[in-house]
């Protein structure tokens, strides 16, 4: 349960980033809005995988990300503002000083949230242990790869707003 809990953080975190879909729009660059498909998958024994849709407001800085079942219910909801971040999953709630910590404890790894928001936007962000393709972008798919720490992982968003 823990560990499909903390895979469903990553999923939202880093992700925030990635499934497959028909042409999306490509948002702006100024856009503070997507939605659509998130999926994970860990190189681990035995892997790992996760999916789902999501809405995700805001920047780096300050905003909201949810994750929802393919029929619409909520799987969780992370907010953050500077100075405080949440996590809501059913009747829990987890909270931090920061998104980046937050993170950190519920999934025990960092994920590249300030180059998250780039790869959104299709910009190429440099992340510690990341390397993105942003070849689709325009389409509105984005894939990530975590090669370091272990277990390496690939992250896939498929933005359909």
């Amino acid at each position: 349960m823990k560990r499909r809990w903390s895979r469903s953080c990553v999923t939202v975190l880093a992700s925030l980033v990635f499934a497959g879909c028909a042409t999306p729009p490509r948002p702006t660059e100024n856009s503070d809005y997507w939605s659509g498909r998130i999926a994970l998958q860990t190189e681990e024994d035995p892997p790992g995988s996760f999916s789902a849709l999501f809405e995700l407001e805001g920047s780096e800085a300050q905003g909201a990300l949810t994750l929802l079942t393919p029929i619409g219910t909520s799987i969780g909801k992370l907010q953050w503002a500077p100075g405080k971040a949440s996590l809501q999953t059913g009747s829990e709630t987890r909270e931090s000083e920061s998104l980046d910590r937050l993170v950190q404890q519920v999934t025990g790894t960092t994920v590249p949230v300030n180059a998250l928001f780039g790869w959104l936007k299709g910009t190429q962000t440099l992340a510690t242990g990341w390397t993105a393709d942003l070849s689709a972008a325009s389409e509105g798919r984005i894939t990530a790869y975590r090669y370091s720490p272990e277990p390496k992982a690939t992250l896939r968003i498929a933005i359909t707003q």
